[in-house]
């Protein structure tokens, strides 16, 4: 069988990064445009992306729980590329924290600035944090949207416990934001690096939020215990 997960594999992520070439350009000049149309574009490239791992690879996704549609912070866990594609079709106005290199990335690159993407130079961590800071601040001025903050800094494989960074909490705690958590089972599916596309329902779960103003330490200890319980309990549905 993992010949076949394999071949599936292959075919599939061809057609997803060969439909991110073209409908990318096709898409250009409406998302450089308008943001709106922008994210309809990502939209659309979501859904074709669902359509090709659901008959070529076999992984169905489902959404649980009620996606936030306010100006709010979005801590969570990442495992996989499918729970980015998931999270930038569910969300009204999603605004990513993502690497710096990736600004520069051919098409990734223009529509995540299109989005108002936070880019982080990844460094000592004061000058991250600081960075990041910055960023998201400057992205005030493009009104409400769900800012998207891996905690773990990474795609992270399923069973393997990577430490929660302490850049959600400042940020969480300079905006005065409510924090949305949300849990994901992606990487049994389609794991970091993984050569192989295992048959499976990949969801993403909003399982609640946090009111603004929590100390530093009562907001972190909140997101990792939750988070890492409900995608525990996820990945134990396989």
């Amino acid at each position: 069988m993992r010949i076949i997960y394999f071949f599936r594999a292959l075919i599939s992520d061809f057609l997803i990064y060969l439909l991110m070439l073209v409908l990318g350009i096709i898409f250009s000049p409406f998302a450089a445009f308008s943001r709106e149309m922008a994210c309809k574009s990502v939209r659309c490239y979501c859904i074709c992306c669902f359509w090709v791992l659901k008959y070529i690879a076999k992984i169905n996704v489902e959404f649980r729980g009620i996606p936030p549609e306010k100006n709010v912070l979005v801590c969570a866990k990442h495992m996989s590329f499918l729970d980015i594609l998931m999270l930038a079709y569910i969300l009204p106005k999603p605004r990513f924290v993502m690497k710096k290199e990736l600004r520069w990335a051919p098409i990734l690159g223009f529509y995540a600035m299109r989005l108002g993407c936070s880019p982080v130079a990844r460094g000592k961590k004061g000058g991250a944090i600081g960075g990041l800071k910055r960023s998201i601040n400057r992205k005030k001025e493009l009104g409400d949207g769900q800012t998207v903050i891996y905690p773990q800094g990474t795609r992270v494989l399923p069973g393997v416990k990577a430490p929660y960074k302490v850049g959600a909490g400042i940020i969480y705690r300079d905006q005065k934001l409510p924090c949305v958590l949300v849990a994901t089972n992606t990487g049994m599916f389609w794991g970091r690096r993984s050569l192989f596309r295992y048959p499976g329902t990949a969801i993403i779960n909003f399982i609640g939020e946090i009111p603004p103003g929590l100390s530093l330490q009562d907001f972190m200890g909140k997101v990792e215990t939750n988070i890492e319980k409900e995608s525990d309990s996820l990945m134990s549905l396989n």
